[in-house]
């Protein structure tokens, strides 16, 4: 999985959480599969990760979008 691939998929399961506006940035972490999705939107900035790598579903990657957001509220 790629930049672009959980770029998409985190922008979608955003809109499916409400978060309209926001600017979502998708940067490689330290390790190799890991991503940093950075969340800029009305409520404030939020940072989430991303463990993924080949062979992952876009489902693992939706999964793990909606746990972490939904920790943070």
């Amino acid at each position: 999985m790629n930049q672009i691939d959980v770029e998409r998929i985190a922008q979608a399961a955003l809109r499916e959480l409400g978060v309209v506006g926001a600017v979502v940035t998708v940067t490689s972490d330290a390790r190799p599969g890991e991503w940093r999705v950075n969340i800029q939107g009305p409520a404030g900035p939020e940072c989430l990760r991303i463990r993924c790598g080949q062979g992952s579903t876009a489902q693992w990657v939706r999964q793990q979008i909606f746990d972490q957001y939904a920790a943070q509220r």
